[in-house]
């Protein structure tokens, strides 16, 4: 729809409006999801690059962290990092959270509007998470978070979509009413084995070695 209405180019004339009417303090992100795909990311690349060429300003790229327990590699992640900080602007990790519950087919995407039956197979930590998940889970979150580190100088800022548990937005999407985990926080705003080991990384001298064949 924004084709037809503004023309191929839309993305190019919300940058030239958002900096024409913001304050020159703001800065201009291009945030999207599925940024470690090798498609996007090249497409990305391009956008920023022709953008730069058109002298439009664009002074970041925004890696939503919709991830999950086993995907996407650490690799692919910092390969999108080292493509995004070639291109000249910085990266910014947003949105993050780690979905550890099983997805089937059909339970990808973007659709908010998307919304599946629960079943035993698809809502399993009804009761809390199990201490091999909660392991898992903090690993998962190490890892991420020494790639974070060992870029730290391309890497702006990580935020993350949310608090806790209890108010995650996967508890109802692609499936309504599941019970999910996929933050640092528990449901009763508890700090889970995740939050422990990413702080612990701030006075470990190896905090930026990570294995990027994960």
């Amino acid at each position: 729809e924004w084709t037809g209405i503004v023309g191929s180019d839309f993305i190019e004339q919300a940058f030239r409006i958002a900096d024409e009417e913001l304050p020159s303090d703001v800065e201009l992100l291009y945030n999207d999801y599925s940024m470690t795909a090798e498609g996007r990311k090249d497409a990305v690349v391009k956008l920023i690059r022709t953008l730069k060429e058109k002298k439009v300003r664009i002074d970041g790229v925004g890696m939503q962290g919709h991830w999950s327990i086993d995907g996407p590699r650490i690799a692919d992640i910092e390969e999108s990092i080292l493509a995004f900080s070639e291109a000249g602007v910085d990266v910014h990790i947003t949105e993050l959270d780690i979905d550890v519950l099983p997805r089937e087919k059909g339970m990808f995407g973007a659709d908010v509007s998307t919304r599946l039956k629960t079943t035993d197979q698809t809502n399993p930590y009804r009761n809390g998470l199990p201490e091999e998940m909660q392991q898992r889970l903090a690993e998962r979150y190490s890892d991420l978070f020494r790639l974070f580190l060992k870029h730290r100088d391309k890497i702006k800022r990580v935020t993350f979509w949310g608090a806790t548990d209890r108010y995650s937005w996967l508890n109802n999407w692609p499936i309504k009413g599941r019970t999910s985990h996929p933050l640092l926080f528990d449901r009763d705003g508890n700090p889970k084995a995740a939050f422990h080991s990413v702080t612990g990384l701030r006075n470990t001298e190896a905090a930026t070695s990570v294995d990027t064949s994960k």
